[in-house]
């Protein structure tokens, strides 16, 4: 699981901006946010920096508190 709708959510920033700085598809992007397929890791990267963020934002622990 991601994080990356709460991190668009929070930043303001939609979708499709990000789908055009990512040079992909607006479906994949929304695959991406709505967590229904996962990005590979260079593409997490690549969020990131678009985001100006740590990579670590985007990910959900997999561990339970």
């Amino acid at each position: 699981m991601n994080r990356i709708k709460e991190v668009l959510e929070e930043k303001g920033i939609k979708q499709t901006w990000l789908a055009e700085k990512l040079g992909k598809s607006y479906n994949m992007v929304n695959g991406y946010v709505q967590n229904r397929q996962q990005p590979r890791l260079e593409i997490l990267f690549e969020i990131a920096n678009i985001l100006e963020i740590d990579v670590k934002e985007l990910l959900k622990s997999n561990k339970e508190n």
